[in-house]
């Protein structure tokens, strides 16, 4: 089983770290994408990604200092425990015990424009490269023709080497995209959230950010290997609903 999740733009490096870390499957790629981006100015790296004067020198700076590092450092640290955007305020990483990391590490995987996919305890410098950026390269008009089939192939060899066909998808649509068109044989499982709001249930783009984190967080300390088992999760008030779900799609209400 893989569980796929979005990252976030909120990052948070004032913590220390110690114990094991990894090294991102894709250093060469992320290389490359970040020789093309020091060759924008601040004003270009504004319009490419919408950002303000202030938004687009920061990231001209860490686009400028950025090395493919393979240690900790003060601006190096552990991928899961960096990202602190609405999905991680569900997650709570910095919470989890040491099995419940190890099982994070061969189980979720981080989509991620400059790094492809990151595993949990992969060491991440700071960045800012959305999946839907149309950064041009030699590889094409945008990130996903960038990426091509590389990401998809990581995670089918990832599913592989576990022996399992289960990719629970908890990521955006942007990121999820990235992955392209999967095999027949791959069973894509992809929960809904709904927060009950002026007499109707409806996906609330917050509470349902934070839900997948909750769940990622309840897969990880409930060890579920089994998308059956998905219908058992209940954090924070929210419950299955049966008669809303589809196999591919379980749903899960919360009425405050």
């Amino acid at each position: 089983m893989i569980i796929v999740l979005s990252p976030a733009k909120t990052l948070d490096y004032e913590f220390e770290t110690s114990g094991n870390h990894s090294v991102p499957s894709f250093l060469g790629q992320s290389s490359k994408l970040i020789k093309q981006l020091k060759k924008k100015d601040p004003k270009d790296i504004a319009s490419l990604m919408g950002l303000s004067d202030k938004l687009a020198v920061l990231n001209y700076d860490r686009y400028q200092s950025w090395t493919a590092s393979k240690k900790v450092s003060n601006d190096s640290k552990p991928s899961m425990l960096v990202f602190k955007g609405d999905v991680y305020q569900g997650l709570q990483a910095e919470d989890l015990s040491k099995k419940e990391m190890e099982f994070a590490q061969k189980h979720i995987r981080i989509l991620s424009g400059l790094y492809g996919i990151l595993r949990p305890l992969d060491l991440m410098k700071p960045y800012r490269l959305e999946m839907g950026t149309k950064l041009k390269t030699d590889y094409g008009k945008n990130l996903y023709e960038f990426w091509g089939g590389k990401v998809q192939k990581n995670v089918l060899d990832e599913l592989k080497s576990q022996k399992s066909d289960l990719l629970i998808n908890l990521a955006s649509k942007e990121y999820f995209t990235v992955l392209g068109k999967l095999p027949e044989d791959i069973n894509v499982v992809s929960p809904a959230f709904k927060d009950y709001k002026n007499g109707k249930y409806k996906i609330i783009s917050f509470y349902a950010k934070k839900a997948r984190g909750l769940m990622a967080k309840w897969i990880i300390q409930n060890k579920v290997k089994d998308f059956e088992d998905l219908i058992n999760f209940n954090s924070e008030g929210y419950k299955y609903s049966k008669s809303e779900s589809t196999a591919a799609t379980p749903v899960f209400l919360r009425k405050a």
